[in-house]
């Protein structure tokens, strides 16, 4: 299957709007998405009553238009963007010493793997991810496939580096 078939014209606009992950401690993972991946925190939504939070982050670049002020007005901002990471966190669970983490799905039972975070340079961002102390699951030059590494984030949930060029040679065999 290669993607050539037409899209139903009903699903023209549709967008993926974001990947969800459970996460502990709101300080440590949102300062890891926007610090060592260079996210921006798009917006945070509480439900005090439901005893939550929603961290929504993501890539917003000069070109895109600036937040709106009012809250309905913001929110649909957020959920227009593509690709944004919402983060989210169960409160409490950063200070129960008895909260044993999420499963990040590669153990068994197997099941989420990974985001992707693709960079200009695998090997540069990898020399700043370990100047930063991150912990890595796979650096570039380790086992079979070459010029791609994983990282872990605080959760313990796995993120693939990898650059546009190099995944190409690596799936098309060039």
């Amino acid at each position: 299957m290669t993607g050539t078939a037409a899209a139903d014209p009903a699903t023209r606009d549709f967008i993926l709007s974001q990947t969800m992950l459970r996460i502990r401690d709101p300080e440590r993972s949102v300062a890891f998405y926007r610090d060592v991946l260079g996210m921006r925190l798009l917006r945070r939504f509480d439900f005090p009553e439901m005893k939550f939070s929603l961290y929504f982050m993501g890539y917003v670049d000069a070109s895109d238009e600036p937040q709106p002020e009012t809250p309905a007005e913001a929110a649909a901002w957020v959920f227009r963007r593509k690709g944004a990471l919402e983060l989210t966190h169960n409160w409490g669970t950063e200070s129960d010493e008895a909260f044993a983490g999420y499963h990040n799905g590669n153990s068994d039972p197997r099941g989420f793997g990974h985001i992707g975070i693709t960079v200009p340079d695998v090997y540069a961002a990898c020399a700043r991810f370990e100047e930063l102390g991150v912990d890595f699951v796979k650096r570039p030059d380790d086992g079979k496939m070459k010029g791609l590494a994983f990282i872990r984030d605080p959760d313990g949930y796995w993120i693939e580096i990898l650059s546009a060029e190099g995944l190409a040679g690596l799936v098309t065999g060039g």
